[in-house]
């Protein structure tokens, strides 16, 4: 077995044996952290969850500016945090339930199973996916042949909303539940904004029903959330995006305003809009 190891290592090209030895010094060095080390001795799966959430997040940012440096840097620390969880689970406290190669081989074995179109099925025929979304639908119910009683059961309860709700659309289409034109999705929009207004109008002094309110509202959400999907584009992202360019001309307002002497409480929003203005140029 060893000999028919080492033949394969010898016949891959050189940079995958750099990358196999640079995965073993990362499984080297954790094993002498979590022997060594007081912090990562006494670390746990459940102390690491909020870590793992927060590196995931920084990756995020540093893909949505294009920082490639960054999302190496990044990538090496979830890298790390997977590398962890797996070396927990294969201690003996921890029942030694599986380790790191367990997990490869699992995952290797999903995408095998999860793509008939590459592989062929279990009994070896050749399954026809010459789209995206045939490729989508087959994987679904795959999952479903799986053991999962619903296609929307891979959604994770923990999701951002936003996120969620876009998740949720893309797998009742790979169901063949969904709108067949765009332009069906944008009446839709219509229709629960109009809705809205027709409800909540601001233009009255009416008190707001803000249980109903937030309903129509969060349906308002879920059909604009449709429509970008229809459009390919990612709602969650483009949100994000909208937030960082905020952020750059509010920290320019904030900037010039410094510069000028002034304070924003004592500013006007006619001031203030000047700055603002010039911040568009920029950003």
């Amino acid at each position: 077995m060893q000999t028919n190891l080492n033949q394969h290592l010898e016949t891959m090209p050189v940079r995958r044996q750099e990358q196999l030895l640079a995965f073993d010094r990362l499984l080297t060095i954790m094993d002498e952290l979590r022997e060594q080390c007081p912090w990562d001795r006494k670390q746990t799966m459940d102390t690491l969850r909020h870590l793992t959430i927060e590196e995931t997040y920084e990756l995020s940012d540093a893909i949505l500016e294009k920082d490639l440096p960054e999302i190496r840097k990044e990538l090496g620390d979830v890298m790390l945090h997977l590398v962890f969880y797996a070396r927990i689970a294969s201690e003996p406290q921890a029942g030694a339930t599986f380790d790191i190669g367990d997990v490869l081989n699992s995952v290797c074995d999903k995408l095998i199973s999860r793509h008939p179109h590459i592989y062929g099925d279990a009994n070896g025929n050749t399954v026809v996916a010459d789209t995206e979304e045939k490729v989508k639908q087959n994987w679904e119910q795959l999952k479903l042949k799986e053991g999962n009683t619903s296609v929307l059961a891979g959604v994770p309860g923990s999701l951002p909303a936003l996120v969620k709700a876009m998740r949720i659309q893309e797998k009742a289409r790979g169901a063949g539940f969904d709108w067949e034109e765009k332009q069906q999705v944008w009446e839709k929009v219509e229709e629960e904004m109009q809705e809205f207004k027709d409800e909540f109008n601001a233009e009255t002094n009416e008190i707001i029903d803000r249980e109903r309110a937030e309903k129509e509202f969060g349906d308002v959400l879920f059909s604009l959330v449709n429509y970008a999907r229809f459009i390919d584009i990612n709602p969650e992202t483009a949100l994000e995006r909208t937030n960082k360019k905020f952020i750059k001309r509010f920290q320019y307002l904030e900037e010039q305003a410094r510069n000028n002497g002034q304070h924003l409480k004592d500013m006007t929003l006619e001031e203030m809009e000047v700055y603002w203005q010039e911040a568009k140029q920029f950003t």
